[in-house]
């Protein structure tokens, strides 16, 4: 019997490498791109337009075959194509086999958001992200604001992730229902909401005031810091009040979309 060599070191780090250059590089994302069946099901049930689905040849899955028909029905153009250009096309690497070209999300206003509030004859509830860069994050907040009935989410136009396909499908179709505003500004945007009675809160780990002792009943912005550095000095100044959120354990800061979360619904719990 031939004994088993060991591949030397150089060679198998060489191979490594050779197996990373062969990789797909990242394919960018592309505002009304939807990839996955929950994202491409609610862009459906909201009504919002879809011009192309591509689907993956030869997949004989009931579900799959379902929802292109009913984009056929909406008036998508639907394409049977290989797996290999759905992987290519693919900003998620998660496309369950369907990626469809919509109407690029049409972004709304503060006075939208605030007219939505109305509209419910509820408090304003408002999320502002400061400058977030990981579209899961934005993804997960437009979920659960959407989960908690909150009336919108406001992000900025520059160093802050967009609408993407990857926001789409980390919201689970959330992305169809809630209002988002892109301010030029966040600063700016936190002034004109203070100027129509919203009271801003800031989320920092020396926030004077503890989480449950804030009073969230009222119209109410919580806004959520980057993933880095958290809220910029001028935003945290523009603040009404900073709170913190309590924490037991050794690791001091939380993700930011599990912190917007937890404030979302002690909002909900102070108005049921």
């Amino acid at each position: 019997m031939k004994e088993f060599q060991r591949p030397h070191r150089r060679e198998e780090g060489q191979r490594r490498a050779d197996r990373f250059a062969s990789r797909p590089e990242e394919t960018e994302e592309v505002e009304g791109q939807l990839e996955g069946r929950n994202a491409i099901t609610e862009a459906l049930k909201s009504g919002r337009t879809i011009d192309k689905v591509f689907i993956a040849s030869g997949d004989t899955d009931r579900g799959l075959q379902r929802l292109a028909a009913q984009a056929k029905e909406a008036g998508a153009v639907v394409v049977s194509v290989d797996r290999r250009k759905l992987d290519a096309m693919s900003a998620t690497r998660a496309h369950q086999g369907i990626i469809a070209l919509a109407a690029a999300h049409e972004y709304c206003t503060l006075d939208d958001i605030l007219q939505e509030a109305a509209a419910r004859n509820e408090a304003p509830l408002i999320v502002i992200c400061d400058e977030l860069s990981d579209p899961h994050n934005l993804g997960a907040i437009l979920r659960s604001a959407e989960c908690a009935g909150a009336h919108g989410v406001v992000i900025p136009k520059r160093r802050s992730v967009g609408l993407t396909a990857t926001v789409a499908k980390a919201s689970a179709g959330a992305v169809e229902y809630v209002k988002v505003a892109r301010v030029t500004n966040v600063s700016a945007a936190i002034a004109e909401l203070k100027q129509k009675g919203v009271w801003v809160y800031g989320t920092a780990a020396e926030g004077s005031v503890p989480l449950y002792q804030a009073d969230l009943k009222g119209s109410a912005a919580l806004v959520i810091g980057n993933e880095g550095d958290g809220m910029s000095p001028l935003v945290r100044k523009n603040c009404d009040q900073l709170v913190s959120i309590p924490m037991k354990g050794r690791i001091s800061s939380l993700n930011a979309s599990a912190a917007a979360s937890i404030l979302l619904y002690e909002a909900v719990r102070q108005r049921m």
